[in-house]
């Protein structure tokens, strides 16, 4: 019976993102439903699986045994989760260990780290307290004006926890990535992530230089960084493809409202406790 419960959970999970995902929405409700798209079906299966543990191999559930190859898939499952946590976690800390060998330097009245590299890039490094990581290039191939504005958009990460937030929204990525619209869902979280800091940004500088200053970065890679950087690290070419480049200016000009924040999508969050109730059926 476990082993159907989460079979269960699998099926509606591929199926809340088969139905319900809406790309293209409106920026002012695009935050929510992203969100709650991209976590609902993965705390879904977590919750399960945690349901079916506590559940235990014996027992039955409506009349039905229990059985016990539930009970080790949702154990593989909970083993597998907390694996790709931990290495995450070691992965981010061995970034955030790595600016060390960078000169420390400050930009703006902000501590930062510089990289030797022609390549303009910015990029706020680590989980709960990141640094600020900039490149030879910014100072070369940006004015003086797009560089205040590149660290605007930089702090803007900073003031909203973006990659202590990002780093767990990554975890739960890689956790699923086999669920269907993962990456693009995981893309357009990255791209409301930028939106964000860009309008952020230009509250505190002109707009027009924050636009000019994403034009001159958003191709930049990470070039000269520890591949084991993306676990945390919000940079402001991230997620920039030509395409999404045009959405980020034309939000960055527009009048529309944006959320401050993404509020929690309540609503997603309730239906991934809905296994939690199964156990009152378990005997």
């Amino acid at each position: 019976m476990h082993f159907s419960l989460i079979l269960l959970a699998i099926g509606v999970a591929c199926g809340m993102r088969l139905v319900a995902f809406r790309p293209r929405l409106g920026w002012s409700t695009r935050w929510r439903h992203t969100l709650g798209l991209f976590l609902g079906p993965p705390l879904l299966l977590l919750i399960t699986a945690g349901a079916v543990l506590g559940m235990g191999r014996q027992g039955q559930m409506l009349g039905l045994p229990a059985g016990e190859i539930g009970y080790i898939c949702a154990l593989g499952f909970l083993a597998l989760a907390l694996g790709c946590l931990v290495w995450r976690a070691g992965q981010a800390w061995h970034s955030f260990r790595q600016l060390r060998h960078y000169p420390a330097i400050e930009i703006e009245q902000t501590p930062a780290y510089l990289l030797d590299s022609a390549v303009p890039f910015a990029a706020q490094i680590g989980v709960w307290q990141p640094r600020l990581v900039v490149s030879q290039g910014l100072f070369t191939q940006l004015t003086a004006d797009q560089i205040q504005a590149v660290i605007a958009h930089e702090q803007a990460h900073t003031h909203y926890r973006d990659t202590f937030w990002f780093f767990w929204l990554g975890w739960l990525r890689h956790l699923t990535a086999w669920l269907p619209n993962t990456e693009a869902l995981w893309q357009e979280l990255l791209l409301l992530r930028e939106v964000r800091a860009d309008r952020w940004a230009a509250q505190q500088v002109d707009p027009l230089l924050v636009a000019e200053a994403l034009l001159q970065m958003a191709q930049a890679p990470l070039i000269g960084l520890e591949p084991a950087l993306e676990h945390s690290c919000a940079a402001i070419s991230a997620g920039t493809s030509l395409s999404r480049l045009e959405e980020r200016i034309e939000a960055l000009l527009s009048e529309e409202t944006l959320p401050e924040s993404a509020s929690l999508p309540w609503l997603w969050l309730l239906l991934s406790l809905i296994p939690l109730l199964t156990m009152v059926l378990h005997r």
